[in-house]
């Protein structure tokens, strides 16, 4: 096997990432049957008996469902130990390792997609938006929390399978295979494997960050749903709400620093600079230097507020705050050329 991939196979990496991609954002309702049996193969294949199949609309059923056990007594008679380790090495590691045995460092690195990182990403905010929710509260003990992400390792196998020609086992790549694409996400304990169904909304920034405005980036059949403005959780209160609907004062009011900071970026400073009636430091020309009150931010917010002589339309820009005068803040703005010089040069 080569170093590297060739033109030819970095193209064909390209079209396994595009049908990837389509499985693992699929929005489509499982087909519960198909489901079931590929679960009912997957613990087969992994030497375990056929498990009770219990589907759920969300992973917040799911979790619903595993937490009214009261202690890990009581989950272990119900549902019987996770099995999540042994997925992970009958299933999961064997198949890596193999594939990595066959494949060269530098080939190896190259297998690794960045794109298929949110698919990660995602599930843990949904688990994380979960335990923010009562009556849900994280015990540590609860260990079904781990899981693989099944996708991910499917879509490398797909590539290396069919493109570089690795070798493997047919039985145990039907099985990811079917796993993979006839289920959303699993919980899978000895007697019982618990199926979520897909989402029916997931959207995304051109960074393949969660992100919806005025809207749940995630949402599933029974109305479980997450804000997300670029990647980061909202509380539904601004997630709901478009961008424009959302309030100066929230910024004052908002104690979560990163939420607080995406509050700012969607309001926008012209806005806030109106709204929270800034401090005038110092003006010059058409060009204001502004303050705002320290609770705002971490630190004090300075802006260049900015009028247009001739459309009277009102910019502003956010400058360092040891800046002490309108010409210096424009000074930084053009990136440390003096006025009347960056005007020449204009």
């Amino acid at each position: 096997m080569s170093e590297k991939l060739t033109p030819e196979q970095e193209d064909l990496m390209l079209v396994n990432d595009k049908k990837w991609w389509e499985i693992m954002y699929s929005t489509e309702p499982i087909d519960r049957q198909k489901a079931a049996e590929a679960v009912k193969q997957a613990y087969l294949v992994i030497g375990e008996k056929e498990p009770e199949i219990i589907f759920c609309h969300s992973p917040y059923e799911a979790v619903n469902l595993v937490l009214r056990c009261k202690s890990i007594t009581q989950l272990d008679e119900e549902f019987g130990v996770n099995l999540v380790d042994r997925f992970t090495e009958k299933l999961y590691s064997k198949t890596l390792d193999s594939i990595m045995a066959q494949a060269s460092s530098k080939l190896s690195y190259q297998l690794y997609r960045e794109s298929w990182m949110s698919f990660s990403d995602i599930f843990k905010k949904l688990l994380e938006s979960i335990f923010c929710n009562e009556p849900f509260h994280y015990n540590e003990d609860y260990e079904f929390l781990d899981y693989i992400i099944w996708a991910e390792l499917a879509a490398r196998c797909d590539f290396c399978f069919s493109v570089l020609k690795c070798k493997y086992n047919p039985i145990k790549w039907q099985a990811l295979q079917s796993l993979t694409t006839q289920c959303g996400w699993i919980f899978t304990y000895e007697k019982v494997g618990i199926v979520c169904d897909r989402p029916r909304i997931l959207s995304f920034d051109s960074q393949h960050r969660l992100h919806a405005e005025g809207g749940p980036a995630i949402q599933f059949s029974d109305g479980y749903s997450i804000y997300s403005y670029h990647g980061v959780t909202l509380p539904e209160k601004y997630g709901k709400l478009h961008p424009h609907e959302w309030q100066s004062q929230w910024v004052l009011e908002e104690e979560n620093a990163e939420i607080r900071r995406v509050l700012i970026q969607g309001i926008g400073y012209d806005r806030i600079a109106r709204e929270l009636a800034a401090v005038e430091l110092d003006t010059w020309q058409e060009y204001t230097l502004l303050k705002i009150d320290t609770k705002v931010d971490v630190e004090p917010i300075y802006l260049l507020k900015m009028t247009c002589p001739s459309t009277g339309f009102i910019h502003a820009l956010r400058v360092p705050p040891d800046i002490n005068s309108a010409r210096e803040a424009i000074k930084w703005v053009n990136w440390g050329v003096d006025y009347e010089n960056f005007s020449v040069q204009t």
